[in-house]
């Protein structure tokens, strides 16, 4: 599976990051593993996200043979604030 993640452009979320785990025509379905969750994702236009094209190793090689759920979301998602903090 390939892991895609958005920062919100928009609303009273912005600035945060999510995993991509659904689209449909111009919306989204937005995870975070802890506030929305894989059951119950977080609905929003596509125009108001910002992907993420640029992801760590680390991060695509721990969701190549996985199925996404809150554990492994929260885990990518950690990795990727981490990362962002070093640099």
């Amino acid at each position: 599976m390939e892991i895609t993640l958005a920062k919100s452009k928009a609303g009273h979320d912005k600035n945060h990051v999510y995993v991509i785990i659904g689209t449909e025509q111009d919306l989204v379905y937005l995870a975070n593993g802890r506030t929305k969750t894989c059951e119950h994702p977080k609905k929003k236009k596509i125009k108001h996200i910002q992907p993420i094209r640029h992801l760590p190793a680390e991060i695509i090689g721990l969701a190549q043979n996985q199925e996404l759920d809150d554990a492994l979301v929260n885990i990518i998602l950690d990795l990727y604030n981490r990362r962002k903090q070093d640099v």
